[in-house]
This record gives C-alpha cells, structure tokens and sequence, in this order.
C-alpha cells in the first residue's frame, strides 16, 4: 500500500534515516505519477527527492530519458544502456529506442542496435521483431523474405508494425491469394475483423471487402439474405459467404447449416469442408447433437486448430472413440504434440484395441504436474508422488538472492504497491537463474509473504523441486476453521484458492472479483444475505476473514446445488452454476470428458487446474489422496438452465 508521508512529531528525530527513505519514496511515486502525465517540470522537482543511492534510481534515470527519447542522443541512449547493462530497465529503453530509430527510417542503426537485443527469453516484442525484417528488406538483407513469409505463417494477431513487412512480400510475389484469404479466415474466426480487413487490403482494389466485414459481424444473417444469386462467381463472394456462415454459427449453428444448404452447391468441396469444419466447432462448443456429424461432412479438409480440437471434444461427449483417433491423426505435429491431444489420443487408442500404442502416448507425459500428467499417470497404474524435497537454501543464500538487484528492485516495488513493475523485475531476476537460485529466491518470496511469487519461482526448477513452494498453503489457521464449518475438502479449498488469487490478498480481476477468494461484489452479497450474515458492507470483500467467509460459504452453497461434485461446483464457481447446469451431458460422461468440453476457453482452463491442483495439495498435506480420476468422477445427466439463473 501505499503510505502518506507527512509532518513530523517532536521526538521522531531518533527515526530521521527511516522517515528520509520514506520521503524518497514518496518523491519517487509522485516523480513517476509526473511522468505518467508527461510534466516535466514536476517531475524534475519530484526527481530531486530520490537520491542516487536509492533502489529506484535507475526508474529516475529511465523515466526522465523517456519523457525526450524523439531528442535525445545516441550517446545519451548508450551511456544509461552501459550503466545498466544487464537489467530489465537497460532492455525496455533499448526497445523504446528502436522504435524511434524506425520512426526515423534509421534502418541500419536499427539492425546494430536490434542485434544487442539478448538472444535469450524473453524474446524481443512482436513489433520489435516486425521493425527487424522491415530493415532488412529496405536494406536488401536475402533473407528478410524467409523472415517476413515465417512472420505471416506464424504472427496471426501481428501489431501494425507488421504491416510493410507483408505487403513487401506480397509485392515480391512470395505471398498467394490463397495465403491471404486464409489468413482473413483465421483472423474472423479469432473475432479479429480489424487484421482481416488489413490482409484484405494486400489484394487487388477489386477483391477487396472494404465495409462488408463490418456488416457481416453486425448481422451475417441478414446479410447473407442479401446476396444476389450470381455471389459464387468470383472468389471474393464465396470467401466472404463463407465468413458470414461461420459468424452466424457463433450464435445458431442450426441457422447457419440452413444457411449452408441453401449454397452448398454453389461452393467447391474444399469450401464446402471448411463451413462445414466451422459448424464442427460452434456445434461442438453448443454442445449440439449434430456436430460430430458436421465434423465428418468435412472429411479429409477437416483442419484448422480450433475446429480439430472441438470435433475431438463433440466426439469425446458423444463416446466416439474411432472418430477421435481419427481427428487426432489429422492434427499437425505442434497441435497433437500438447499434452490433451497425447491423453485423449491414448484413451482413443486404448478404447479401439490398441492398448500398448496407449501406453506409449501415456508415458510421454505421465508425471508432469498438471491435469493431463496425472491422468496419464493413473492409466499406467502408477500412484502419484511428490518428487524429493530439495534442501532448504543456507540462510546465507536466501540473503544473498535478497539482496540481487533486480529482486531488491522487486520488493521496493511491491512496498509501494506497483504490482506491475514488481513483477517484471521479479521475472527478468528469475529467466536465467538455476534450481538453487530459484528456491532461494522464492525463500524471499515467502519471508515477504509474496505468496504468489513463490509458487511462480519455485516452479521454474528443473532439476530440484519443493513442491511445499509449489503448492504453498498460507493462512491456514485462518482458513481451516471455513473449511471445517462447511464441511469442504481442505485441498479443493486450497486448490482454488491458488487458481483464484496465488494467495494475493488485495487481487482484484478485471470483472471486479476480490480478495483471496476473488468473490464478486453481487455474489458477496448474495451470499451475505443466504448465511444471515447481517452486518455485511461491501467495503469488507476483501477483509480476509470475510473474503473467506463468503468463499467457502459459496463453494458450499455451489456444491449443494450441483450433485454435490467438485468438478460442477469448480465450473460453477468461475462461470456461474446456472452455465455449469447448462453444460450438463444427455448421457453421464466422464468428470474429464465434461471439464475438457467446457466451451469457455477460461472456464475449461480454470476447472482442470483446479482439480489438479487438490490432486497436489493432497499430497503436499499428506491426505490419503484418491487420485485425479476418482476426483473427477462422473458427470450425470441433469436439467438444464440459463446462464443467469440464480443458484
């Protein structure tokens, strides 16, 4: 938090060095708020109140060279970059300037200063690699061309900067009309209308769509009703029909197949398969009865990661194995090599006879501390463990990495309360440090009770773990007594507490969700009211004793209303019971099968970690641990509801 910093009593002199450390803090927050608002003149008479032996000097330094970076000299540049050379301060004003040597059109000193950029993580930011290839094209680098086509292939949500660098390509003719239209594809169906529009722009003046995109994601099916008869003759009229069917299935996918037939006939196989393969998708993610249908009308075109993934997922709930083999045989290599792909392809195998291929997919995974790792485990019958314990870091290790700069940096930035620069620092502290280090570092974490920053630390190790770290359980004392009174499962608990917040007791998400439990404003009081909790005020969410109060008050009140099953009550938690009710098979599916095809990307995400994560905090605290699968369970058939429907 940040703290006022204000006139001093008589008898305070004795803590003059603490209140004039407090006083550069203060001249740096008001300095930085300076700079924020682009106020030179304050900034300076801030400035002055941060020494040059404070911690954040170097911000200072950083902030005042930004505020003139367009007149500036390179000298200047060089001189604050050899200061600081090595620090995450010394990489972003190398970034900031060379996007003004390119706003210059200075493309040779930016290919020299670009190549001081470290080759290792974190790699450059997209626009930064963009500006690269733009320079070596204007210098006539051979080898831009490779670097621009790699870009297209692999940027789908490319920054402006890009721009040039793909039309340079398409003007050397190293780009198709085929490569252009399937990126406009790929960009609508990210719901990126805007980066279509921008590789529609590299077509000729007459294949352009100009404002059509726009209607289309405004009313496809009106505006598909509006095309005239003759729309199939040219390639622009198919594709953009083609756009329009797979925006109408977002919201009915039955519409959209009527719309389908109406001009099937009119489009070639392979466009045919792609509307299809949408229909697969949006089906799959409605959990309509007929995706698996749509998914094979596709047939041997069937592609694209989204619709490969949905049509395995309709397959799944629909107990098709073969055709979930199938599609898992049709993904490129970067697609099956994820660790879902690998379990379900060797639940598919296993399913259709080929067991000892099963096993093979299992073992490639079995082990790794995530969802899939363990399922893949329990198949091979192999009960989970934690690894070896490291041992603790020597007093004089954890001191040492205390006192690093970058993590010093770190800890005055999380005092003052500017969680977004404590984070950089703390992870450009960590890319490079070994397993000691690491476990040291997150020692610090824990003494500062940076809950959050010792689970991130702690599972970069590769070699020597803690998974007491890993899986760290603070407040217990605090948060035993909840559990126990509504009668929950400690890991579960604990388990989604890690998922919610790390244990970070003022997070606040973008939706308004707060505290330790990130329970929203209305469900607090919601749930107040259920439990007569009478003198509820919004202003004590993020209290932690209430925060947990109504967290595990509603994870009870969620799991009561949904089978009593963690699986429904997790998805219920993050998306609403009414969504969790919603996403309910016809026929009883399997807890996996259920958490796999939840259709919001977030949700899906959130449940399987949860879940894995109380596999882990069962062993962490020693429980008699079921294992994942019983966990998870079966997910029986039940009635639906409305996403807003109340508990």
């Amino acid at each position: 938090m940040r703290f006022p910093i204000r006139a001093l009593a008589a008898g305070t002199l004795l803590c003059l060095p603490a209140l004039v450390l407090a006083d550069a803090d203060a001249s740096f927050l008001a300095a930085r708020d300076a700079f924020a608002a682009g106020n030179r003149q304050a900034f300076e008479r801030h400035a002055s109140g941060v020494p040059a032996s404070h911690v954040l000097s170097p911000y200072v330094d950083y902030y005042r060279l930004r505020m003139d970076l367009d007149r500036t000299s390179p000298d200047t540049v060089a001189a604050f970059l050899e200061r600081n050379a090595g620090t995450l301060l010394a990489q972003r004003l190398r970034s900031d300037w060379l996007r003004q040597l390119a706003k210059g059109e200075q493309w040779s000193a930016y290919r020299d200063e670009y190549a001081k950029l470290p080759d290792r993580s974190p790699a450059p930011e997209t626009d930064l690699r963009c500006l690269a290839v733009r320079a070596g094209q204007v210098l006539g680098d051979a080898q831009s061309m490779d670097a621009a086509r790699q870009l297209w292939d692999t940027l789908d949500d490319a920054p402006g900067a890009c721009n040039p660098v793909f039309a340079a390509l398409y003007d050397a003719g190293r780009l198709s009309e085929d490569d252009v239209w399937n990126r406009a594809r790929r960009q609508m169906e990210a719901k990126r209308p805007a980066q279509a529009r921008s590789a529609l722009e590299l077509l000729p003046a007459a294949n352009r769509p100009g404002n059509v995109l726009d209607d289309i994601v405004a009313n496809p099916t009106r505006w598909l009703a509006r095309q005239p008869a003759n729309f199939s003759v040219t390639r622009r009229g198919r594709e953009l029909a083609l756009m329009a069917i797979a925006r109408q299935a977002r919201n009915d996918v039955r519409s959209a197949e009527r719309s389908l037939e109406v001009i099937a006939a009119r489009l070639s196989p392979q466009e045919r398969a792609y509307a299809f393969g949408q229909l697969g998708w949006q089906g799959g993610m409605q959990h309509d009865a007929r995706a698996v249908q749509w998914c094979r009308s596709a047939d041997e075109f069937l592609a694209g990661d989204e619709v490969l993934g949905w049509c395995v997922r309709a397959a799944m709930r629909a107990g098709n194995w073969k055709l979930v083999r199938d599609v898992i045989a049709k993904m490129p290599e970067p697609l099956a090599s994820r660790p879902e792909w690998i379990y379900w392809g060797g639940r598919a195998r296993a399913a259709t006879g080929h067991v000892d291929q099963a096993h093979e997919l299992y073992r490639r995974i079995s082990g790794e501390p995530h969802f899939y790792g363990l399922l893949a485990q329990e198949e091979l019958g192999q009960p989970h463990r934690l690894p070896p314990r490291a041992p603790e870091p020597l007093p004089e290790d954890v001191r040492r990495a205390e006192l690093t700069p970058a993590i010093a940096r770190a800890l005055k930035l999380f005092e003052l309360d500017l969680r977004t620069e404590a984070l950089r620092e703390w992870n450009w502290s960590t890319r490079d440090a070994d397993d000691r280090t690491l476990l040291a570092i997150a020692q610090v974490a824990v003494r500062r009770q940076l809950w959050d920053r010792a689970i991130a630390t702690a599972e970069r190790t590769l070699l020597e773990h803690d998974y007491t770290l890993r899986y760290i359980a603070p407040m217990r004392r605090d948060v035993e007594p909840h559990v126990h009174a509504r009668a929950l499962d400690i890991a579960w608990v604990y388990g989604l507490m890690r998922q919610e917040s790390r244990f970070v007791m003022n997070a606040k998400s973008s939706a308004g969700a707060q505290g330790l439990m990130q329970v929203m404003p209305a469900t607090a009081k919601w749930v107040a009211k259920k439990i007569g909790m009478s003198d509820y005020h919004p202003s004590r969410i993020a209290d932690t004793q209430t925060n947990l109060m109504l967290g595990t008050s509603y994870m009870r009140l969620v799991l009561d209303s949904l089978d009593d099953h963690p699986v429904l009550a997790s998805a219920g938690y993050n998306a609403g019971p009414g969504r969790a009710r919603k996403w309910r098979p016809a026929r009883p599916i399997e807890g996996a099968i259920y958490a796999e095809s939840i259709p919001f990307t977030e949700t899906r995400d959130y449940v399987k970690k949860v879940m894995a994560n109380a596999v882990m905090y069962g062993l962490v605290f020693g429980q008699k641990e079921p294992g994942l699968k019983q966990r998870l369970g079966t997910i029986q058939p039940g009635p639906g509801a409305s996403p807003d429907d109340p508990i």
